[in-house]
Formats: structure tokens, sequence, C-alpha cells
């Protein structure tokens, strides 16, 4: 890397003249994907640093956490852009200001929402263009800019590696808690990036919860992060009636839908009348027939919520429940990678055989 230093003016005149200057590199190192469809495609290279636009703000990214949609869009599953910067979660410090940007100063730590311009209410199709590591370049890069409005303040008591998990996995778990009550039940499938989150958040919010999946061991780790009950799903192939026996026979009120097809009977059958079904996940390969949902539906008068992520202002109402919650939302990481191993960092979260998050540590400590 030319690690050539470079001041850049910035026009800001409520700031000192000495405030006016920023060094960061002339190049920034960044993964890319010159084509998809198999993880070893992915490849490291360079390009030149510009400073940033009115409006925006340089971050030096200091951790980056994968999520399934990364190891989807490497593998073709999923659509992005030629010659894509993958990821979308990072936590990084500012090293740089456009001209116009007052909410942000150098050294803050920071995350950036996944969709850069959804700041708050529902999406939109417009804001689907603007996706971090799909529709636009994303952030396994050593530098980018923002947006301004795009970025959250990182939580002051975690650090880069456990913040950089809170733009995506986090906040879909939030998000799809939405009306969660202390009392309720929660159906968890799995001990990954988005379940272990619900899984804390659930029970922070004093919910009862039920956890699936196929490891002894990893329910043994969901027990002591909070699960009231377990089911081992090999095991127990109807799990479903498993978790109607732990509710007496009512269900839960919330279950989060992580795997697609193949599952949304047995989660239409494990939720109480009038329950709300999360739909986050699907599974590509081996995808089975969509099952008939519409009678049952209509029967037990089930709500259906598509989740996508969520908004900034979203964002920021979990970080002030994590920030109250310490203790009991941390978030958990299954392993860190360096940058130079970004590769095997894939391979790892391809293998499923981590609770929590699989991370990239872009910024040498």
């Amino acid at each position: 890397m030319v690690n050539v230093k470079r001041s850049i003016s910035l026009v800001q005149t409520s700031l000192p003249p000495s405030s006016f200057y920023m060094s960061f590199p002339e190049t920034t190192r960044h993964y890319h994907f010159p084509k998809v469809g198999e993880i070893p495609y992915i490849a490291l290279t360079s390009s030149p640093l510009r400073p940033p636009k009115a409006g925006e703000v340089l971050v030096k990214i200091h951790a980056v956490s994968l999520q399934a949609r990364d190891l989807s869009i490497a593998l073709g599953h999923f659509p992005a852009s030629p010659n894509i910067i993958p990821c979308s979660d990072m936590a990084g410090e500012v090293v740089a200001i456009g001209d116009g940007v007052e909410k942000w100063k150098q050294g803050d730590r920071v995350c950036a929402n996944l969709m850069l311009d959804h700041v708050r209410g529902d999406a939109t199709p417009a804001m689907l263009l603007n996706a971090l590591g799909g529709s636009v370049d994303g952030v396994l890069t050593e530098y980018r800019a923002f947006p301004a409005h795009s970025l959250v303040k990182a939580p002051a008591h975690l650090s880069y590696e456990e913040a950089c998990t809170l733009p995506c996995a986090a906040l879909t778990a939030f998000n799809a808690l939405d009306g969660l009550k202390p009392g309720d039940t929660v159906l968890i499938p799995g001990t990954g990036g988005v379940a272990t989150f619900a899984l804390q958040f659930a029970s922070a919010m004093g919910a009862t919860v039920i956890v699936t999946s196929s490891s002894n061991e990893k329910l043994e780790q969901a027990k002591a992060m909070g699960a009231a009950h377990t089911v081992n799903y090999k095991t127990t192939p109807s799990w479903d009636e498993e978790v109607l026996k732990l509710t007496d026979g009512a269900g839960a009120d919330i279950v989060l839908e992580l795997v697609g097809a193949e599952t949304l009977v047995r989660s239409m059958n494990a939720t109480r009348m009038g329950g709300t079904i999360a739909i986050i996940g699907m599974r590509f390969a081996g995808q089975a027939d969509f099952p008939d949902i519409v009678l049952t539906s209509i029967m037990k008068g089930l709500k259906w919520r598509g989740i996508q992520v969520g908004s900034v202002e979203l964002f920021r109402t979990m970080v002030t429940f994590i920030e109250a919650n310490g203790t009991t939302t941390r978030p958990v990481v299954g392993r860190v990678f360096p940058f130079r191993r970004a590769k095997e960092a894939y391979e790892f979260l391809r293998s499923q055989g981590h609770v929590g998050k699989v991370i990239i540590r872009v910024a040498e400590k």
C-alpha cells in the first residue's frame, strides 16, 4: 500500500485554521469480486482515495462483520453490482469531514446503516439502490466515504469488533422483535448472528425464548445467553410440536423464520393464533417447493412481516437499548480474522461452525 500522506482543506469557517487539515493515505486497499460464483474469486486490490465531498464523512474502517447475504453474493445467489466491493457491516473512525457536516467530528466512532438513505420510516425502492455491498460498493476496504446522514454513533462500551456486528444482524433482530412485550414467547431458529442478537434482545425485553439447533453444544450456549427452552431439531424433527408443548398448546407470539420454504409449515404450526412470523432469511441451495400458506394464515390469523434490516432512526433507538442493557446485549463474536485472510473468513462463515459473528479486522492494532 502506498502510504504517502496528503492533506485536504475543508471549508468549515466555524473551525480554526489548524482544523482545516486532516491527513490520510493516497490509496485504500479493498477486496472486490471480479466475478462471482466461488469464494476464491475474491481479490485484494487498491484504488485512489478521494477526500469527502460536501455532506460526506471519510471513515477509517477498523472492523467488518460478515453476513449470510455476503456469502450469497460471493456464490452468485444474490444479485449485486459487477466488480462489487463486498460487505455492509462495519465500525470505524471518522478521519475527515466534508463541507456542511456539523454532526460528526474527527475521532468519532461510527457504524453505517446498510441502506445509506434509509433514515426513517419504511424503505422505498430508491433506498434499495444504495444498499452497501450489493447495489453500491461495500465496506471491506480500509477507508470509505459515507453520507453523513447514514452514520450512527457506535456504543462507547463496545470494541470495534463488537460494534461492527450491529448494522445488519443486530438491527434486523431488533426490527423483527417490534411489538414484543414482557412475558411473550419468541421462537428463534439457530445460533447465528441474527439469531444470537434476537435471543439477547428478547431476553432483555423480558420475553421467554425458545431456541432450536442441531447442536447440543450450541444449545447449551444459548441457555447461557438467556434461552428458557431449547430444542434439538435433529433429534426432535417435529420441533414445532415440541414448541406447542412448551407453550401449553398456544404457540409462540413471534417466530423468526431464517430458513424459508422448507420450515415454513412448522413455523406456522409453532405460532400462536394472531401471532407474527418475521421473515428474515432463506436458503438458496436446495430450496424446497414453497408451501401453501393461505388457509393456515387465515385460520390462525397470522401476521407476516418481511424484515429488511431497518432505518438509521431505528438503529439509534437500538443503540440506546444496547447501552441501557450493556451486559445482556453484548455482541457475541465467534471468530476474528485479519484483513489479509478475508477469504478464510468467508470459508469459515460457510462452514457454519460458529456461534455469533465472523469478523474481519481491517485496521491493524
